[in-house]
């Protein structure tokens, strides 16, 4: 899976799936998918049934802040 580009991660819909949040992370589809099971997705995660979303917002911010810094917002 190839990593998002700047260009197409300003393009994102307002919540995007987390196959694409995983993309943008460079993270693999499985560890994303774990991490949202243990609510330890690195930006707030929706469940919409069976479905999990990310919104665009926590994503590009926690994309712009500080490499060192972790987005501390968690899925409730």
């Amino acid at each position: 899976m190839q990593p998002l580009k700047n260009a197409e991660l300003a393009e994102l819909p307002t919540v995007v799936d987390i196959n694409t949040a995983a993309r943008a992370l460079d993270l693999s589809r499985t560890y994303a998918y774990q991490l949202a099971k243990q609510n330890q997705f690195p930006c707030k995660i929706l469940r919409i049934g069976t479905c999990y979303r990310v919104p665009t917002a926590a994503l590009q911010a926690l994309l712009s802040s500080d490499s060192s810094e972790h987005c501390s917002c968690q899925s409730p």
